[in-house]
């Protein structure tokens, strides 16, 4: 094999390396960089750690986002891959511009110093969105969870407002008619 062939596959593994680690949009995840995996209709976060690892928090047992009740989650380190599987995936820091993120170190530090500790999972409450997030900012949050309590107020706000003017028109519709002789 030549000098040449072997630069040449050292070159194409390294370009393979490099895509496993950049997102959909062409970003590469770094250190302490929030995940957000894609799948349908919710996403599942993850902090990533480095060499193509991250740091997840999910309810064993079922997929991330199907369970509402407060049960036993596990904190995992595996390959981003896998954890994203055919899902797309990209590097979230919204929060950034609201929360000042910890240095990347000490979100790594703290990530993986909790793989294996067993948390309470809950899907409104701590789930992994709010894992992910308080490990970056030292705040617990999901944005998919207050999108969907304000999706919420929203519809159920709309519909007493709808419904008002019926129940008034109904209301009036029983009231006694006066004759006009």
């Amino acid at each position: 094999m030549s000098i040449f062939s072997l630069i040449n596959v050292s070159i194409s593994s390294l370009a393979h390396l490099l895509k496993k680690n950049t997102d959909k949009d062409g970003k590469e995840a770094k250190p302490g960089d929030l995940i957000e995996i894609i799948r349908g209709n919710y996403s599942h976060w993850a902090v990533y750690v480095g060499n193509g690892y991250v740091i997840h928090f999910g309810a064993p047992n079922a997929q991330s986002g199907s369970s509402s009740g407060g049960v036993d989650g596990i904190v995992m380190k595996e390959k981003l891959e896998d954890v994203a599987g055919k899902d797309k995936w990209r590097v979230n820091n919204s929060l950034d511009k609201k929360y000042k993120p910890l240095p990347p170190d000490k979100i790594v530090k703290k990530a993986c110093s909790l793989d294996g500790v067993s948390l309470k999972y809950h899907l409104t409450k701590y789930n992994c969105e709010h894992f992910a997030t308080e490990m970056r900012y030292g705040k617990a949050e999901s944005h998919q969870v207050l999108q969907t309590v304000q999706s919420t107020v929203a519809t159920v706000a709309g519909n007493a407002v709808g419904g008002i003017p019926g129940i008034i028109i109904t209301l009036i519709g029983l009231l006694p008619q006066r004759s006009t002789s």
